[in-house]
């Protein structure tokens, strides 16, 4: 079952949510979209129901820009306070429950960095979806400076042809982080978790794995 949520931005914004919340939710994952599409996107969608069925609770919800219908993402400092909002709101629904935090490539990335200026209370670790260490062809690490100032676990679930985030780049950023990082690799996937037919596998195997790998980790975070 999924419930609508509305949930109040210090900005005076309000954004919509989506909890989904299992009788047997071992944690809540408040999961944030990437920069092209909202919380109802099949991706996220099947994110939300994946983890329901490994007993972890989701709280989606929208950045302001697209609540309002805009491609122009929020500034870092909205898009943070909205994470904070939204970590708050799933706190208040889902009292004594044990919270995760991060999201898809945008959205995670903008969790991430909330964390790292002001530790998101209650929030026990992140997870990664696709993060976004640099713009597509142009490779850098600066986007993970701000990682060595989070001290909660991190885990980082990346597809080998990701355009967005190159491995001779991402793997020395784990290593930095040492025991914080887990980084999980899924062959031939792309930013979106997308594999060619000459795979093998399809997207549905790959996102079967990415769950189960997720709710693993989730699990290993909060006992």
């Amino acid at each position: 079952m999924t419930d609508p949520v509305s949930i109040v931005v210090e900005s005076g914004e309000q954004v919509s949510g989506l909890l989904q919340a299992p009788s047997d939710a071992l944690a809540c994952y408040v999961l944030a979209h990437g920069a092209g599409a909202g919380m109802t996107h099949a991706f996220m969608a099947a994110v939300a129901d994946g983890l329901a069925e490994r007993s972890v609770a989701t709280l989606r919800y929208q950045f302001p820009y697209m609540e309002r219908g805009s491609r122009r993402p929020d500034t870092p400092k909205l898009a943070q306070a909205t994470v904070r909002a939204a970590v708050a709101e799933a706190s208040r629904r889902m009292p004594g429950t044990p919270l995760i935090a991060g999201g898809k490539s945008f959205g995670g990335r903008m969790t991430s960095q909330a964390q790292a200026a002001l530790p998101l209370p209650g929030v026990l670790g992140l997870a990664f979806i696709g993060f976004p260490l640099h713009p597509a062809g142009k490779p850098s690490d600066d986007r993970a400076d701000h990682l060595a100032q989070v001290s909660v676990p991190m885990l980082f679930l990346q597809g080998t042809r990701d355009e967005l985030a190159s491995l001779e780049l991402l793997q020395p950023v784990v290593d930095r982080l040492q025991a914080l990082a887990t980084l999980q690799l899924f062959a031939d996937g792309d930013h979106s978790f997308h594999v060619p037919a000459r795979s093998g596998r399809k997207d549905s195997q790959v996102m079967a794995e990415l769950l189960d790998v997720l709710a693993k980790w989730i699990g290993s975070v909060v006992r």
